[in-house]
């Protein structure tokens, strides 16, 4: 992290990360990986209420991570901010990694109680 950050840029981060904090949003950033989608769609995708989806699709959009595009009475979004898969990564290969060291341990520890 740079040095000297001021207290409404640590705000203005801490938001971002609460915002990327919620399942149901990383599940429609995760659909929208693949390219622009409609709510319609990301309600099948999802298995989320039209409502939920919406609700989200709104938070995010405020926040800039998505864009919205109007066709006739269609809306469909597509991401703003393509940096957060990088993040996405960063994170989850973090947790694999830690996922397979546990379950190396467990097996190391199960085996060894025989």
């Amino acid at each position: 992290m740079p040095e000297n950050l001021s207290d409404e840029m640590l705000e203005l981060i801490a938001q971002r990360f609460r915002l990327l904090s919620d399942p149901m949003r990383l599940k429609i950033l995760h659909h929208l990986q693949a390219g622009e989608k409609s709510v319609t769609q990301l309600v099948e995708a999802t298995g989320a209420s039209q409502p939920n989806v919406s609700k989200h699709l709104s938070t995010l959009k405020t926040q800039g991570m998505v864009k919205r595009r109007q066709e006739g009475n269609m809306a469909y979004f597509s991401i703003g901010t393509p940096f957060v898969f990088d993040l996405c990564s960063t994170v989850c290969d973090s947790m694999k990694d830690e996922w397979e060291q546990k379950q190396s341990l467990l097996g190391i520890a199960l085996s060894g109680s025989k």
